[in-house]
């Protein structure tokens, strides 16, 4: 399992082996074992396993559980929220989102679900095309 979801998880963020080994070891410094192209090839293929250490280091990079990059579990759940608010560096296109970014992702997703939360109707049904209407009769605001 654990080739698997490396190679998708690679994959999914359109990133090269060579790539992976640069990011693995400009983000894990301290490391004195540095990860090369072929090492990574290697666990990919199922050929050799990697060690505690390597797996804790993938799983913090793609911020995935170890248990979900190696077979434990097979749906990884993520509270969105504690994501945008935590110090990982998050990446939307080609922009890093700061914290101030975050923020206000976080304020608009919560301010779109609330909405949603009041779209359904008594009955617990969803109308298929529900819009507010913006009342633009300037007579109904009389002061």
């Amino acid at each position: 399992m654990f080739p698997i979801r490396l190679r998708a998880l690679r994959k999914g963020q359109h990133i090269s082996m060579n790539q992976l080994a640069n990011n693995l070891n400009e983000r894990f410094p301290e490391d004195e074992h540095k990860n090369t192209p072929s090492q990574i090839g290697n666990w990919e293929r199922g050929i050799r396993s990697p060690s505690y250490v390597e797996i804790k280091k993938l799983a913090l990079y793609f911020n995935v559980s170890m248990d979900y990059l190696t077979g434990r579990t097979s749906v990884e759940h993520f509270n969105l929220g504690s994501v945008l608010m935590e110090k990982n560096e998050l990446t939307f296109g080609n922009h890093t989102l700061d914290q101030q970014d975050r923020y206000e992702v976080y304020q608009l997703i919560n301010g779109y679900l609330h909405g949603k939360d009041r779209q359904y109707l008594e009955d617990g049904e969803q109308p298929e095309a529900y819009q507010e209407e913006l009342n633009l009769n300037f007579d109904d605001y009389k002061m």
